[in-house]
């Protein structure tokens, strides 16, 4: 049996934000409060400024006058930019190549200066890299009104007739079959890994930075050709990029050396309940 939320529709900029923390007695904040659309922000950057930034800032002071004291912040694998190294580490520079993960990248900063200055505060930052899939039930899920910015709703469309063809952007990366390869995480598991990190703030007093994914690169042609084997009807138009794109593979390490977390693969509907994720210090 499910329940009924108590839901507030209100902008996270809005001032009453504060009352509204203080009026409910909450504890704990889970930020999913931004724009993520990286080719969007490219055209319109001060929308994602506005948004995300100001936003952040406007949360940040509604929590502090509310005292709550405990965040988990939906973050993203583009503050790393074209990371060099496969996979990528918690400890890698941090190089945001576009307004998108500027702002993550700002947002994250915020939250760790208010760490410092807040000794009560303690915060997880959860750097996603792409998440994908949908409930069991089939009745949550990714389906954009508009042509989709991710891979896995645009084959989906093309799965079920909305649209004729998956067209790929480029067939000259430095990968084994040329497309594209990017690290999938199942929202099933991206939502069981906000859970454990509540359970992480309220056992801990140290901050949490863990990247979010599975370790595994998978290619474009690789995750069509699972379509079409799985619903032999996903066709597949291949078209050179006209504009640069990142090149390089991205897939997760997880975690930081100070963490307790393993990986755990994202098995589509399974939400694997162990999304910790860690790797053992560098000698």
């Amino acid at each position: 049996m499910g329940f009924r939320q108590d839901f507030h529709r209100m902008d996270v900029r809005a001032p009453e934000l504060a009352e509204l923390l203080t009026a409910k007695k909450i504890d704990a904040v889970l930020h999913f409060s931004a724009l993520k659309a990286v080719g969007e922000s490219v055209r319109e950057p001060l929308l994602y400024f506005n948004n995300n930034v100001t936003g952040t800032l406007a949360l940040l002071r509604a929590m502090r006058t509310a005292k709550v004291t405990r965040l988990v912040f939906s973050s993203s694998a583009t503050v790393y930019g074209d990371a060099n190294t496969s996979p990528i580490r918690e400890d890698a520079p941090l190089k945001a190549i576009n307004p998108c993960g500027r702002t993550k990248l700002m947002m994250e900063e915020m939250i760790a200066d208010l760490s410092a200055a807040w000794p009560e505060f303690n915060a997880a930052l959860l750097r996603y890299f792409n998440p994908v899939g949908a409930h069991p039930n089939g009745y949550l899920g990714e389906d954009p009104r508009g042509v989709p910015n991710n891979l896995m709703p645009y084959i989906a469309q093309v799965a079920v007739g909305r649209r004729d063809a998956l067209q790929v952007f480029g067939d000259d990366y430095p990968t084994a079959d040329g497309t594209g390869v990017r690290d999938y995480l199942h929202v099933m598991d991206l939502a069981r890994a906000h859970v454990d990190a509540i359970d992480y703030l309220q056992r801990e007093r140290t901050g949490l930075v863990a990247n979010l994914g599975t370790g595994r690169g998978y290619s474009v042609r690789e995750v069509a050709g699972a379509f079409r084997s799985a619903l032999r009807r996903v066709a597949v138009a291949m078209w050179r990029c006209i504009t640069p794109t990142p090149r390089s593979p991205i897939a997760c390490s997880a975690g930081r050396p100070n963490t307790t977390w393993t990986a755990c693969a994202a098995i589509p509907g399974a939400g694997s309940p162990c999304i910790r994720m860690a790797t053992p210090p560098r000698a």
